[in-house]
């Protein structure tokens, strides 16, 4: 039997949890009872349970330790958090965690016995007795997941026309004679702020809820992810055409209900137009792809079918204007004047009659790339995949836009780190000499001769680098040296001089007096 730990600091909840559940029929027990974390997590060291439904909030050990340290003690431990609304945001810390079992509070008999069944029918496949029989089915059903994320790959890649026999034969897809169709899932996220813990428990919800909803109306039904988009795939027969539109608005509905629990995630579907034959499943999904990109100008949380015509709009001669605009911010190193060329290229992009989503997205995408083209330098291939990533996880123009803004930004800003980086490499291998010739007759030639730049230009550009001539840079390193010297040593003023590249001790003392106040003598009385 499967043990479970039940953890609240009410007992009032511990109670109310044992007497809905029929354990029995469940195949479970209640091992052990916690009113705080610490008694929980002593009970996971000890009892190693299978399941633990704990409160978000208890006084020792929160929730949120508590599912962190018995994830370490027991990473396959199933968690169900119990949490009321006024603790949402600790369900959605607990969902980062990969903690995808969530109950409000007032607790549901039904809802909670729903949850357990899942649970209890993911522990059976996971912990099924016979090694061999284990790793047997284990390998079936990797073989299987394999194969089926293969023919995501290939329908969303538009790799060719897939046959009936071809999905029976290569995906073990069981088809029968009806519609085909094909739909996107699309979340737009923050990539950054969803991580995959979390992002795994976003996918399998929706693979649930697809099953509970879709799936039960279908011949054979797929959804499955590449990165962000789930790609559904659909047979069934004539006459469920109706109840499948309605159960796809269904799926989007409940997984909206459920949204705000995974942070700042948006969910769109867009869906591809029916055919009566298996090869037309990449070109439905194809549909489904723009169908789907009008959901920033439509709206998220819609099931999108709709795909508008081509506005016509002349994307290569904004182009050349948005080029026009950055080539003059690249050359005078001015992220305001990118800005500016952002914003015309928006302006004018949206002033277009009818534009469409699909039309937006590409605009903006062959303007980042031109962008990483002109100054991407040696990282261009990672910065380019990185805005393109960023982009389609966008849900609205403005922050396709923004996305755009922050690629100008960030290059510019390289750019100006590595003119700066051009200027002062020279001026710090010529401080460099200084530093390691100020003891003898280095002449201004002779550094010049070095760094490889005529005096005149170099001298200019030393100055506005540091902020004095190379003359005074080399005579205030050469006091400094003789101060220390002073300070710190029993050396003869005459061995000083000397040692930091003077011959002539009277103007020595006539340039140390000037730069200190005191000749070196009174310096060493003062400060030696």
């Amino acid at each position: 039997m499967w043990k479970v730990i039940i953890a609240d600091d009410e007992k009032l909840i511990c109670r109310l949890v044992e007497t809905l559940v029929d354990w029995k029929s469940l195949d479970m027990e209640l091992a052990g009872r916690a009113e705080n974390g610490m008694e929980a997590l002593e009970l996971v060291r000890n009892l190693h349970p299978d399941i633990l439904i704990t409160d978000i909030r208890m006084p020792g050990c929160n929730g949120l330790d508590l599912i962190r340290q018995a994830r370490e003690l027991s990473p396959d431990i199933e968690i169900i958090i119990i949490s009321g609304y006024a603790h949402f945001e600790y369900a959605q810390t607990a969902i980062a965690y990969g903690v995808g079992n969530y109950i409000l509070k007032p607790i549901k008999q039904d809802e909670l016995n729903e949850t357990l069944q899942k649970i209890a029918g993911r522990l059976r496949k996971n912990q099924l007795n016979l090694p061999g029989i284990k790793s047997v089915y284990r390998n079936s059903q990797n073989d299987l997941k394999r194969l089926r994320e293969g023919l995501v790959k290939d329908i969303l890649d538009g790799n060719g026309n897939l046959t009936a026999e071809e999905l029976i034969r290569n995906y073990h897809f069981h088809i029968e004679d009806g519609i085909f169709q094909a739909f996107l899932l699309k979340i737009d996220c923050d990539i950054h702020k969803i991580e995959e813990p979390a992002f795994s428990i976003i996918r399998r919800k929706a693979e649930e809820i697809f099953q509970s909803t879709v799936a039960s109306v279908c011949i054979e039904s797929l959804l499955g992810f590449q990165e962000y988009t789930g790609c559904g795939i659909l047979n069934y027969p004539p006459e469920n055409k109706d109840s499948v539109r309605y159960r796809l608005r269904e799926f989007l509905q409940q997984l909206e209900a459920c949204k705000n629990l995974f942070g700042k995630v948006e969910f769109s579907l867009g869906l591809g137009k029916y055919t009566e034959e298996a090869d037309g499943l990449v070109r439905s999904a194809e549909e489904a792809r723009l169908a789907v990109e009008e959901r920033l100008i439509e709206g998220c949380g819609r099931m999108l079918e709709r795909i508008p015509q081509s506005s016509g709009v002349q994307k290569q001669i904004l182009l050349d204007r948005y080029v026009k605009g950055i080539e003059h911010a690249i050359d005078v190193l001015d992220a305001k004047e990118a800005v500016r060329a952002g914003a015309e290229l928006k302006t004018t992009v949206m002033a277009v009659p009818d534009i469409c989503g699909r039309e937006i997205l590409d605009i903006v995408l062959h303007a980042g790339k031109l962008l990483v083209l002109r100054i991407g330098g040696s990282y261009a291939e990672k910065i380019q995949y990185d805005f393109e990533t960023g982009c389609r996880q966008c849900s609205k123009v403005d922050d396709l836009f923004c996305e755009l803004g922050k690629l100008q930004e960030n290059l510019i800003t390289e750019l100006q780190k590595s003119k700066e980086n051009e200027t002062t490499r020279p001026v710090r291998l010529a401080k460099q000499l200084i530093m390691e010739n100020y003891q003898r007759n280095i002449t201004l030639d002779e550094i010049c001769e070095a760094v490889g730049f005529s005096s005149a230009y170099f001298s200019a550009m030393f100055k506005k680098v540091t902020g004095e001539g190379f003359s005074k840079y080399l005579t205030r390193v050469r006091i400094d040296k003789a101060k220390e010297l002073l300070r710190e040593t029993n050396m003869p003023v005459s061995e000083v001089c000397e040692a930091v590249g003077y011959n002539d001790r009277k103007h020595f003392t006539q340039t140390f007096h000037k730069a200190t106040g005191v000749n070196p003598a009174e310096f060493r009385r003062l400060y030696g």
